[in-house]
């Protein structure tokens, strides 16, 4: 992998985890989803005129990965209401690039190399210590589940995006429009739930909701331009660098309980990321 991608991605993987802090510090109710996918598509709105249209090819992929992403807000939400970031997160992002992998390579889409498969699942080794190194039950049954159900979307909307921005001809594009369609959508479904309490909200936080807009959005525009660059399943493992910066976050600026199986998992990640740029 070029090393200005692997920069790319690891200031990506910590701008993803810092919007998820956000949400969680927000406590994961509707208005904060709302508020971060509001200023996500108020960003990508924005930038619609300044960019060419994504080619009609690619038109499909936005639509099912906006309904995908619809999904994932609501489940990640659901998630951190119900568990410690430093407990789930893990949980989720460890398993989605074991997921990409798999559909990525039983479709023949994309073949990785002995040392590629090698690095992902420490990567994914490092997600599965760090959750197991927990001291703190993650809630219930319902949390696992739900975290689970939560890499499942995912690994979808990745792959879907992967191949979607490949036939876009602008990743700008690509992205920009995804986001105005899946904030816009999540607006109007917070706005139905809540009514008069949504916009009241927006208007008292204005810099929560363009902090974590732009987060959110630098985030995952960082990751589709990187598709464009190297394997899809590569890009998803590197990405999940973001459970180090998660757990770091979680224990100094949350003050939640981070052990040494955290610490140790997260090493994992760390050497599996070392290994896919010399992959």
């Amino acid at each position: 992998m070029d090393s200005v991608v692997l920069a790319a991605v690891l200031f990506g993987a910590l701008l993803h985890a810092s919007w998820n802090a956000m949400l969680k510090a927000r406590g994961a109710s509707v208005h904060a989803a709302a508020a971060v996918t509001g200023g996500a598509a108020l960003i990508g709105a924005m930038l619609l005129p300044f960019l060419p249209a994504p080619d009609a090819a690619s038109w499909p992929f936005i639509a099912a990965s906006s309904l995908l992403q619809v999904l994932y807000f609501a489940l990640l939400a659901a998630s951190y209401r119900g568990a410690d970031i430093s407990h789930v997160y893990p949980l989720m992002r460890g398993c989605a690039p074991v997921l990409v992998a798999l559909c990525t390579g039983l479709s023949g889409g994309e073949v990785l190399r002995q040392g590629q498969w090698l690095a992902v699942g420490l990567v994914c080794a490092g997600g599965a210590a760090v959750y197991a190194g927990s001291r703190r039950s993650a809630g219930n049954g319902r949390a696992v589940l739900l975290a689970m159900a939560t890499a499942v979307l995912i690994a979808a909307y990745t792959v879907v995006d992967g191949l979607g921005v490949r036939r876009s001809g602008s990743p700008a594009a690509y992205t920009a429009w995804l986001f105005t369609l899946t904030g816009g959508a999540n607006l109007l479904l917070a706005w139905r739930r809540l009514g008069a309490g949504l916009p009241r909200y927006l208007l008292e936080h204005p810099g929560f909701a363009l902090a974590g807009g732009v987060a959110n959005t630098g985030s995952y525009a960082i990751a589709l331009w990187a598709m464009t660059h190297a394997p899809v399943a590569v890009v998803a493992a590197l990405r999940e660098t973001s459970i180090v910066f998660a757990v770091a976050i979680a224990g100094l600026v949350l003050r939640e309980r981070v052990g040494c199986g955290r610490v140790g998992g997260a090493l994992l990640i760390v050497g599996g990321a070392a290994a896919l740029k010399l992959a």
